[in-house]
């Protein structure tokens, strides 16, 4: 009988053993080792990824010409609609350049923008990740913000050989100085609790008392420029409710951020031309 309980709980006490050595192993060890994984495990992740886009390409041979053509139609229009665009965007670069030198204002850094192709998805309670499509070969530093057509996606936190991790801003450990569109004080934003299939949210601290929003007349947050990661002015989300911190000196509130975060595809990662 001794013989037989010793059999159910060996798994269980090597499974105790193994976390043991685990723990004294120095740190080191364990950054080598997971990085060493991470790399082996690379090529199947980028494969899957390429597999994945080939298998989109097919079906999309399926569809018929009546199909193909009235999506061109449609992506004529949208072009037409960007190339408006540029046209506007390149306007108002150069009078922005001529008030910079009229009035002595130092240009905002500049970035080489790098689009990426997202392989993997890593979402938890305690961790939002996404793995994308590039890494040290196309030159990626880790702390590299990153970006969408809706504003803020994560920032680097890994770079491997051929992909990097990024930490979506929906992840608690994420932290970033944000502020009220149209309001230079800056206050502290957070990634919150986010389940798995749920709506992604954030919070944010130290909000001045005369800031007010709710769901109906939510406010936009966007990035400050504190702190260097993230240039001013980028989206971050709405603040969509806010209640008087426990100090009573300032406002605590929820952030309604982007649904897409849990279903981008591509995202654009900006690479300081002049790192500090």
């Amino acid at each position: 009988m001794s013989l037989f309980r010793f059999a159910q709980a060996k798994p269980f006490v090597t499974l105790g053993l193994v976390a043991a050595v685990w723990l004294v192993v120095p740190a080191v060890v364990k950054t080598f080792t997971r990085a060493t994984f991470f790399e082996l495990t690379a090529p199947v992740t980028v494969a899957a990824s390429y597999a994945r886009d080939l298998q989109e390409y097919w079906s999309l041979r399926l569809h018929s010409n009546r199909e193909l053509i009235e999506a061109g139609r449609d992506l004529a229009r949208l072009n037409a609609s960007y190339e408006f665009s540029v046209q506007q965007n390149t306007e108002m670069q150069a009078e922005i350049a001529r008030l910079e030198e009229l009035l002595h204002i130092p240009a905002y850094p500049n970035y080489r923008l790098e689009h990426a192709r997202v392989v993997r998805r890593d979402f938890s309670g305690w961790w939002q990740d996404i793995v994308i499509r590039k890494g040290k070969n196309f030159g990626l530093p880790v702390g590299a913000p990153v970006v969408f057509t809706g504003g803020v996606v994560g920032r680097v936190t890994e770079v491997h050989a051929t992909t990097a991790v990024v930490e979506l801003i929906t992840s608690p450990g994420v932290r970033l100085a944000g502020s009220v569109e149209g309001d230079t004080r800056p206050f502290s934003y957070q990634g919150g609790e986010n389940p798995t299939f749920g709506p992604p949210i954030g919070v944010v601290n130290y909000v001045p008392l005369d800031v007010a929003a709710t769901v109906a007349a939510p406010k936009r947050l966007v990035t400050s420029g504190l702190g260097g990661v993230f240039p001013p002015g980028l989206t971050i989300g709405e603040i969509t409710s806010v209640t008087l911190g426990s100090d009573g000196l300032s406002k605590n509130g929820l952030v309604k951020l982007d649904d897409r975060l849990g279903s981008l595809t591509e995202v654009t990662v900006l690479v300081p031309l002049a790192p500090e």
